[in-house]
Parts: structure tokens; C-alpha cells; sequence
């Protein structure tokens, strides 16, 4: 492909009736993950749901009971902001990985909390995320910089490098589910770059399609038949729905948090935190938070009509700040045989329990395992990736 070209926008944004519908869900548990000033990167679960590992703003990575909260204990070794977690082998289920700006990707078991493995990218090199995948399922391909780098994660040797098909910062790699060779890349220059990694990887023959959203992007995800569809989020707080393989625009809300506001009577969206799919029932949600530390659900629809609805769900009485990561099912189902909904994380460096049943109360307490922090809350967005 020679360039990117902007798509067809196919249909417009719109904003759906207000409801008082929402549900509301209460705290079952509010845990301060540290005394110092730190605060809530991402969550993420074990492949048997037994426990999450949660990324601080202190470099290290700690581990808590999912049903209890209990903490079972931390991996550290990273030496700068951690900007991805994951475990995402199901064969390997203790193993989990992590990325950094320290230039490294790190594997660790989370059954002694050592380190067991470890690729370096380079003097200056900063690693945004990482996704395994490749036909043979084989290759670690990780965001650098401007660069898409890719390793043989069986003989930590690099096997080759993406230069020239992004300007600035990748903050998104993933191998599309389903497509073990193609990977989806997305960067601050706006731009999502779809690769074929069979064969020799490199810019000129490997690149299947651009496109070309036109702003710094945050997120990308995938949803719809067969993975087909590709979400993204960008740093102005913009949603757009793409069919990567017809290389169309399905929708774009570029005023998708002024559509969530004005759908939501107890509150103003300041931000979007991450997209969440159901497979099971093909819905598609985009979670918008407030400064004060709330969050709702909102439901988006990119097909027939094309709208973003009023929130299915609402968190409120956890956080005092910005909230950075969710780990929930969809709104009306729970995780597990606890009731629990969902944690959320973020920058008053609070972990919050929710449950899902209207009878639980909205009081919040701190476990006794971390004493609460006399900081004050932070009312600044921090850096957008």
C-alpha cells in the first residue's frame, strides 16, 4: 500500500434517549495498594480467574485473590512505568508477562514471583505493548518507539524490525484472534497498519492495508463475526467501529463523550477507560469515567442505528480520582459464584470490589492487609499511554 487513505464513514453518531435504567452496583471492597503516592495502571485476570495482577505507578507488580482481595505477593524488577500486563498462554497459566519503558519484556512465574524470562529492545527503547501470535505460534511482536519489533520467543532472538511503517510512538500491537498471522499496529500518528507476518517480515512486502483514523490512538480492540471488526480509542476521547478486512470505516463518534454525557442525568463523562465485547451476546460498551471516580457503561451500537445509549451500568462511591483500569464481565453478570462484578483500579491508588446485586451497600472500607494513604486525589489526566 503507498499510503493511508481515509475510509467512508458509513452513517452517523447519535445519542439515544435518557434512562433512569442504570444499574447500580455497590462496594464490596476498597483495597490501598501502597502508602507512597502511587496509583492503578491496569488489572488483569488469570486465565482460572483465581486471582489479578495489578501494574503500580511504583514499578511492581502485585497479586490479590480475586473472590478475597487477599494479596499473595509482587514481582519487581522493572525499572521504569510498566505499560502492559498479561497472561496469554492458557498452557503456561502462572506465567505472566509485562512490558515497560525500562526497554524490557519480562516473563514471570507467579507461583515464586521470579522472573523466568526477558528480551531487551535496545539503549533508549521504550516498549509500549506486546502480543504472541504468528502462525506458528511463535513470535512476540512488541510496539518500540516508532519501530514494531519481533522476537522468537523459544530463542529470544529478534527476528526482525518494522521502521518505516510508523512515525511516532506504537502504542498497540495485537495479533487478531483467530488470524494468527496478521497483526493489527496502532500509533500516536493515527495510524493502524495490518500485517501479514508469514514469511520474511519486513515494510514493503508484509503491509496488507492503512488506516488511517487521524488521531493519536489510545486502544484498539476487536468485536463482531469472526473478529472482522476492530475497535479504537483515541487520546481525545473519540470511538471509531473499522471492518479491517474491507478496509472500512463502519462509524466514528468523534464527539462520543459529549453523546455520553448527555445520556448519563447524574453526571458529565470526562474521559473513556477502555471497550468491552460481549461475545456471547454481541454487544459492544464503552466505559466513561469522571474525575471524581466514577464510571458507567455505555452501550454502543454501530450497526442499524448507530448511537451511543445511556449507562447499563454505573460504579460511583469507590474512587476519588481518575480511574485507569476495569476488570468486569458485562453489565448484569457477574465474574464468578461471588457476586463480584468486577475491580476497578486507579490514580488514588485504590483497588475497588463491586458487586453486582442491588442489595449490597455503598459503603466502602479499607482491608486491613494496606493502610490508606493520606495523599491527595489528582484531578490532571497522566500521560495518555
Amino acid at each position: 500500500m503507498e499510503g493511508a487513505e481515509e475510509m467512508d464513514i458509513e452513517g452517523q453518531s447519535q445519542a439515544l434517549p435518557i434512562s433512569n435504567n442504570s444499574k447500580r452496583f455497590g462496594i464490596r471492597n476498597s483495597i490501598q495498594t501502597n502508602f507512597a503516592d502511587d496509583y492503578v495502571f491496569q488489572i488483569v485476570p488469570k486465565n482460572d480467574w483465581t486471582s489479578m495482577a495489578v501494574s503500580l505507578s511504583t514499578n511492581a507488580i502485585k497479586l490479590y485473590s480475586l473472590a478475597t482481595a487477599q494479596y499473595i505477593g509482587e514481582c519487581n524488577g522493572h525499572s521504569s512505568t510498566i505499560n502492559q500486563i498479561s497472561f496469554p498462554d492458557p498452557s503456561s497459566p502462572h506465567v505472566l508477562h509485562s512490558c515497560s519503558s525500562d526497554g524490557t519484556l519480562r516473563a514471570w512465574d507467579t507461583r515464586s514471583f521470579q522472573q523466568v524470562f526477558s528480551v531487551n529492545a535496545g539503549p533508549s527503547q521504550e516498549i509500549f505493548s506486546f502480543s504472541f501470535g504468528g502462525a506458528s505460534h511463535n513470535l512476540l511482536a512488541a510496539g518500540c518507539n516508532s519501530q514494531i519489533l519481533f522476537w522468537d520467543w523459544r530463542t529470544k532472538r529478534q527476528v526482525a524490525c518494522l521502521e518505516e511503517s510508523h512515525t511516532e510512538d506504537v502504542t498497540q500491537v495485537h495479533f487478531i484472534p483467530g488470524y494468527d498471522d496478521r497483526l493489527i499496529s496502532a500509533s500516536v500518528d493515527g495510524l493502524m497498519c495490518l500485517f501479514d507476518t508469514g514469511g520474511d517480515i519486513n515494510d514493503d512486502d508484509q503491509m496488507v492495508s492503512v488506516l488511517n483514523v487521524g488521531t493519536s490512538i489510545g486502544k484498539v480492540g476487536f468485536l463482531g463475526e469472526k473478529n472482522q471488526k476492530l475497535w479504537c480509542l483515541t487520546h481525545i476521547e473519540t470511538i471509531s467501529v473499522w471492518d479491517w478486512k474491507e478496509e472500512r470505516t463502519e462509524v466514528r463518534f468523534e464527539d462520543a463523550r459529549s453523546l455520553a454525557s448527555k445520556s448519563w442525568m447524574a453526571d458529565n463523562v470526562d474521559y473513556f477507560v477502555d471497550c468491552h465485547y460481549s461475545v456471547e451476546e454481541d454487544r459492544f460498551w464503552v466505559i466513561g469515567g469522571t474525575n471524581g471516580g466514577s464510571l458507567g457503561y455505555f452501550p454502543v451500537t454501530y450497526k442499524e442505528t448507530r448511537a451511543i445509549g445511556p449507562p447499563e451500568a454505573v460504579l460511583c462511591g469507590g474512587h476519588e480520582g481518575i480511574i485507569r483500569s476495569v476488570l468486569s464481565g458485562v453489565p448484569g453478570q457477574t465474574m464468578d459464584n461471588h457476586g463480584i462484578f468486577g475491580w476497578t483500579g486507579g490514580e488514588d491508588g485504590r483497588l475497588c470490589c463491586w458487586l453486582s446485586d442491588g442489595s449490597a451497600t455503598s459503603q466502602s472500607w479499607i482491608s486491613t492487609l494496606a493502610l490508606k494513604s493520606d495523599k491527595t486525589c489528582r484531578k490532571g489526566r497522566h500521560s495518555p499511554y
